[in-house]
């Protein structure tokens, strides 16, 4: 399957509109832009502004830019103004989503509410708003960013290393994980919209999001009152599941249970391990974890890390090196699953969803600023006459206000 030729895809005939910035947003529309739904990006006078989140760059735009915006067309569009406003509205008129992460309420301000004014309007759409907390509530109407919220939502106290300081998780997860959360969230109202032929509003918020994702922290709180702490890479639930030492590379090993604990045993020249009371079972080996680790790395510290990764994966056991990302890069496994994707000057992650008929493919590279206003205009009915006059009064950009 090559993913950068192949067209279609399973979300083909869907249209959205994209009024979303910066990463949640931009991730989910990528992911729907890769099955085949047509994304139309309007961004606002100035951009998105992680265009300039760099370096590093690609002509006028950053990878963090690049590597969320694919299979998108971009127009530039001030809904500032009056007339900006109702070509978004005209816009909408054959558009099945639209997706937006402004403040809450300033939709409502600019008379784009979906309850006052877009659901009668376009009763067959879908709404979806991604936000920090929502518009009410204690928090409702606050901004939100990935690392404030995954540091009120408990995030960084069950992350780093045991009694240091409190940490943030290294990738967006938050800011991503969101966007997964509100993709999924579409395409389960578009499948309600097949039987009831009426659109509906979807309230995501970063906040809610991250919550979600505190397990297994939140319901081990919820079940034994004490409050989760941070265990370095070992598992709070699951012992050994943990990195280890080995004579040439760090390793991670996870063992969930006491067929794979023995095994793992065996594999390692240390049989008489799973028979010490002190391991006996999971709850034996959380409760000592510490001294565990000790006696694995006494054995792992004599092993190629890597030849006994490929030996206890070979044994079904759950293991594996340590790698950069450079490594992660140039796995063959990373090309054999096509998760290296290139076109031209364009080289990024490529596409997780992999289906049997409809793959995802490469359609549109990311788009510069602006690149599509004239043909989204041309294609939603307007003459050049009206399109120059949109461009010449500032309401459609073509290139990002400074």
């Amino acid at each position: 399957m090559d993913q950068a030729n192949n067209t279609g895809g399973a979300l083909q005939g869907i249209r959205v509109i994209d009024l979303s910035r910066v990463l949640g947003g931009p991730y989910c529309t990528q992911v729907l832009g890769d099955h085949g739904a047509e994304i139309v990006k309007i961004e606002p006078p100035q951009g998105d502004e992680v265009r300039d989140w760099g370096p590093p760059f690609h002509e006028a735009d950053a990878a963090y830019f690049i590597g969320v915006n694919r299979n998108k067309r971009s127009m530039g569009l001030d809904l500032s103004t009056s007339a900006g406003r109702e070509l978004l509205l005209e816009l909408l008129a054959d558009a099945d989503v639209l997706l937006e992460n402004y403040k809450p309420g300033a939709m409502e301000k600019w008379g784009l509410g979906y309850e006052d004014v877009l659901k009668a309007r376009f009763p067959r759409l879908v709404h979806c708003r991604i936000s920090g907390f929502g518009a009410d509530g204690p928090l409702g109407g606050f901004p939100g960013y990935d690392a404030i919220v995954q540091a009120m939502a408990g995030w960084f106290s069950v992350n780093g290393e045991a009694g240091g300081s409190p940490t943030r998780s290294g990738i967006a997860m938050v800011d991503m994980g969101t966007g997964l959360y509100a993709a999924i969230a579409i395409l389960m109202a578009l499948q309600e919209r097949s039987r009831s032929g009426l659109g509906q509003y979807i309230d995501m918020t970063l906040y809610d999001c991250a919550v979600s994702l505190m397990h297994p922290h939140v319901v081990n709180y919820n079940l034994s009152g004490k409050v989760p702490v941070a265990t370095g890479n070992a598992h709070p639930n699951i012992s050994p599941y943990d990195t280890f030492r080995t004579r040439t590379v760090d390793i991670f090993i996870g063992a969930g249970n006491n067929r794979a604990f023995e095994r793992l045993c065996g594999e390692i020249g240390a049989p008489d391990l799973a028979g010490d009371p002190r391991f006996g079972s999971n709850a034996d080996r959380v409760a000592h974890r510490a001294e565990l680790k000790v006696e694995l790395e006494t054995h792992l510290v004599r092993l190629d890390g890597e030849a006994l990764c490929e030996r206890l994966l070979v044994a079904g056991l759950p293991a594996g090196p340590i790698h950069d990302t450079g490594q992660v890069v140039a796995h063959p496994h990373t090309r054999h699953r096509q998760m290296d994707l290139q076109k031209d000057w364009y080289r990024m992650t490529g596409i997780p969803i992999k289906f049997s008929r409809t793959p995802g493919s490469l359609r549109y590279l990311p788009p510069e600023y602006g690149r599509h206003s004239r043909e989204l205009l041309a294609e939603a009915g307007l003459d050049p006459e009206q399109i120059d006059r949109l461009i010449a009064d500032g309401i459609v950009l073509e290139a990002r206000r400074r």
